[in-house]
């Protein structure tokens, strides 16, 4: 990735039950958290099959989702030309099975792409997280307990996307490169549909591994905002909620385990929500209506959350008031009302 010069911080020397997590969410940027997760029992196996046989050995048959790629794609998840479709097959089956099928093409230069993305670590491979297991040992877990997820596959490329929560991605089998862009690149990465997505999230149209400027030249901008980070097993990448990033897997046998976490609780619901209803209900009006929009939307809602509601005697500041879970229902009915008339 000679494209991109600025390599993401790492941090040495830190012992698992010590992991600075209070410190990496106020600072807001992406850190490698080099070995941390290295004793693991699944990080220290010797070879591709023996990875699979450990794997196997928690698996207790329930039907997982995997992604099928041609070899002519190189482990990109994508599009076909026209946007209008997603260019690979998924399908649904046994565990066992698809990670026999990596191993019988691990040797392949011109094999398929396989991909097991996001599969729930406590549901599909019971007991792993006993022997595997980041140390959660800060308050804000407690409130916001967070998912775990297992990545499995080949050589791949998860196109460049947000998620909207905090990660903490272990690297345990295999090399993975990340390339993260911060969120106000959003422009210059070209999103692709709302939907199909390859995976839940927008991805982007442009290679940013062999950038076309002519078509994308705002890509330029975003790759020198961008940062790379390349993880060996063992190692951890801490990034912030909506960093975009681009995730290779580098061997023929790779696996990660990923936690998000939110730091709101449950009964708030999802931006993405409030991103459809805006093109529903602004996008498309005056120019000079959206600016006074923008300024009532900095006023209730990207200003301090006190502020719309301070100057109202507490008995009447209602929605204005902070959120519980009983105003957050009541508010969610009141929409659903509102958008079904």
């Amino acid at each position: 990735m000679a494209l991109i010069a600025r390599k993401t911080r790492i941090i040495e020397g830190v012992e698992p039950h010590n992991i600075p997590f209070e410190e990496l969410v106020a600072e807001g940027k992406p850190a490698v958290i080099k070995g941390v997760a290295s004793d693991w029992p699944l990080a220290c196996v010797d070879s591709p099959q023996q990875a699979a046989s450990y794997l196997k050995s928690y698996y207790r048959g329930r039907r997982v989702t995997a992604f099928t790629a041609r070899p002519e794609l190189r482990g990109r998840f994508g599009y076909t030309d026209d946007a209008t479709q997603l260019d690979f097959d998924s399908d649904q089956g046994d565990l066992g099975e698809y990670l026999d099928r990596i191993l019988a093409h691990i040797d392949d230069p011109a094999a398929p792409s396989f991909y097991i993305g996001s599969t729930d670590v406590d549901l599909f491979l019971p007991g792993f997280r006993a022997e595997n297991d980041l140390m959660l040992d800060h308050d804000m877990f407690t409130a916001n307990p967070p998912m775990v997820s297992v990545w499995i596959g080949n050589r791949t490329t998860a196109l460049a996307h947000h998620d909207l929560s905090h990660n903490m991605a272990c690297c345990l089998i295999g090399r993975r490169r990340f390339t993260l862009f911060p969120p106000e690149q959003v422009a210059n990465l070209y999103p692709g549909p709302l939907e199909p997505t390859p995976g839940g999230q927008v991805v982007t149209m442009a290679n940013i591994s062999a950038p076309d400027f002519e078509r994308f030249p705002g890509l330029r901008e975003a790759l020198d905002a961008g940062e790379v980070a390349e993880l060996e097993p063992g190692d951890v990448l801490y990034f912030p909620a909506m960093w975009w990033h681009q995730v290779d897997a580098l061997d023929t046998f790779n696996v990660m385990v990923n936690y998000w976490w939110n730091l709101v609780p449950d009964f708030m619901d999802t931006p993405q929500n409030t991103l459809l209803h805006a093109l529903l209900s602004l996008r498309d009006r005056p120019e000079a209506e959206k600016r006074a929009w923008r300024a009532m939307f900095d006023y209730y809602v990207f200003g301090p959350a006190e502020r719309a509601g301070e100057h109202l005697p507490e008995t009447a500041r209602g929605n204005l008031a902070p959120l519980d879970e009983f105003k957050a229902r009541r508010l969610r009915a009141l929409l659903l009302r509102r958008l079904n008339r």
